[in-house]
């Protein structure tokens, strides 16, 4: 098979299952090299300026943003027209999207993992968090996506990260009055979208044989 871009990927990670489920969604196929990250491969950490995943190369551009290689995927290809949401339009949607990037990232993760903070107070980021899962349950109550009656890239590029909160404590995400983000996270979950994006990848080395990702 001919030469197909690399993408450098980590399983659990919210900004690659983000990165996979557009690639997914538009039909590219590209060669999975999954990283453990306490173990960064070196042609990993060469390609990547931020040494982080996502990473794409395609000859000689590389992404290393998720979002960048979201819109990449779907500017080769579209089929379900996430690009082009309803109602609002897609600067809209980007601007939905940069602020679960912004303020709520940044409170997910003083939430998740508090203890690497010093001044993180667990509950008072998670009700910080909590602020922007209002507002999407707000918009969800009247429609069944975020823009309309089908989803579009600021689901996709959303629900990752809002399943990373919701696991986090479970039990408490379960017990709050959010029944319609609640119901868009487990149809998310429940989908067959999702699975397909998350199996088990070995770790990459050099060396091994190629990983066709969605799989052949």
């Amino acid at each position: 098979m001919k030469d197909v871009p690399i993408l450098y990927s980590f399983r659990r990670c919210p900004y690659a299952i983000r990165a996979r489920l557009a690639i997914a969604a538009s039909g590219q196929t590209v060669e999975l090299r999954e990283i453990v990250l306490r173990d960064k491969a070196p042609e990993f950490l060469e390609a990547s300026p931020s040494a982080t995943v996502p990473c794409l190369k395609a000859g000689d551009e590389v992404l290393d943003e998720s979002l960048d290689i979201m819109r990449w995927a779907l500017a080769i290809a579209d089929p379900d027209n996430w690009l082009e949401p309803d109602g609002e339009g897609l600067d809209a949607a980007l601007e939905l999207i940069g602020t679960c990037d912004g303020p709520f990232k940044r409170h997910l993760d003083r939430y998740k993992y508090d203890t690497r903070y010093k001044d993180a107070d667990r509950v008072e980021e998670r009700a910080a968090a909590s602020e922007f899962l209002r507002t999407l349950d707000r918009r969800l109550s009247a429609r069944r996506w975020l823009f309309g009656n089908r989803a579009c890239l600021a689901d996709y590029a959303i629900l990752p990260f809002v399943r990373q909160f919701a696991n986090t404590d479970r039990d408490w995400f379960d017990h709050q009055d959010w029944s319609a983000l609640k119901a868009w996270l487990v149809s998310f979950e429940t989908s067959g979208r999702l699975q397909s994006v998350m199996h088990k990848w070995p770790k990459w080395r050099s060396g091994d044989a190629r990983v066709l990702f969605p799989d052949a």
